[in-house]
């Protein structure tokens, strides 16, 4: 019922910037509890940011908090990731997950805790 699809992943220095994107079908994002999560070689999926369904609760990773900032655009129906000041260290596979009849004012990090999957977006960051 819910499609995600991630886009925007490409190759940055370390010190720049990417923005990705996350268009959502067939639920709007008022009723979707959003999450960007990212996983590299050898490592366990991370959440990296969320956004509650209200728009109004945001969490970050720490490794990511004050570089990062998600955001959506409810009209165009599409999440937002922008990635500024970036390291080698952020080089992962992106993706960007739904989850409804979630509550609004909170959101969670935990990737089991999401259903809607997008096929991801890769992200690499050269020194």
């Amino acid at each position: 019922q819910v499609q995600v699809v991630e886009s925007g992943g490409g190759l940055a220095q370390a010190g720049g910037s990417l923005r990705l994107s996350c268009t959502v079908s067939g639920l709007s994002l008022d009723e979707l509890t959003m999450g960007w999560f990212r996983q590299a070689p050898g490592k366990e999926r991370e959440g990296v940011s969320c956004l509650d369904r209200r728009g109004q609760s945001t969490r970050y990773a720490d490794s990511v908090n004050g570089r990062f900032t998600i955001s959506r655009d409810v009209a165009k129906n599409t999440l937002y990731l922008q990635m500024d000041s970036l390291k080698p260290e952020d080089t992962a596979m992106y993706f960007c997950a739904a989850q409804k009849n979630l509550g609004g004012g909170w959101c969670v990090l935990g990737p089991f805790e999401y259903d809607n999957w997008g096929q991801g977006t890769q992200v690499t960051v050269s020194s």
